[in-house]
């Protein structure tokens, strides 16, 4: 996997392409001399866990034959300075699924458990320092 990251202009705005051409804008903050181009690194961090889990939801829900009309996935992070370095790490994550369709709920709900609890690598990755928490919410 290879990610290439240019800086498009003179501050803070950058280009990150995946090897198929896929792209996503980044940006800082307008505190630093960001312009709100593109996300901020953090927030591609609780977009990530987002798609991630979609993705392994989504899978899941196809192999047992449920219907998925709407899928929307609401992240919100808390972060918190550590110590003196001037850094800051996610503390809480709170996730919140919200499907549409002609599905069981007890399917639902197994398909999230299975994805923040076992298949989702950025779960895993942001596990460490932070507490995930998340709820399911069906039609």
């Amino acid at each position: 996997m290879r990610i290439n990251v240019k800086r498009i202009d003179s501050d803070f705005n950058f280009e990150a392409s995946n090897e198929d051409g896929n792209t996503v804008l980044i940006d800082g903050a307008t505190a630093i001399g960001g312009h709100n181009k593109g996300m901020r690194p953090m927030q591609l961090l609780l977009a990530a866990i987002g798609g991630c889990s979609a993705i392994d939801i989504v899978s899941i829900l196809r192999k047992q034959k449920q219907e998925v009309d709407s899928f929307e996935i609401e992240v919100d992070g808390d972060r918190e300075p550590v110590g003196i370095e001037g850094y800051s790490l996610f503390k809480t994550i709170e996730i919140n699924f919200i499907l549409k369709g002609n599905i069981d709920k007890e399917k639902a709900d197994r398909a999230v458990k299975l994805s923040m609890e076992k298949y989702c690598s950025v779960t895993k990755t942001l596990e460490p320092t932070a507490q995930i928490t998340y709820k399911v919410t069906l039609n």
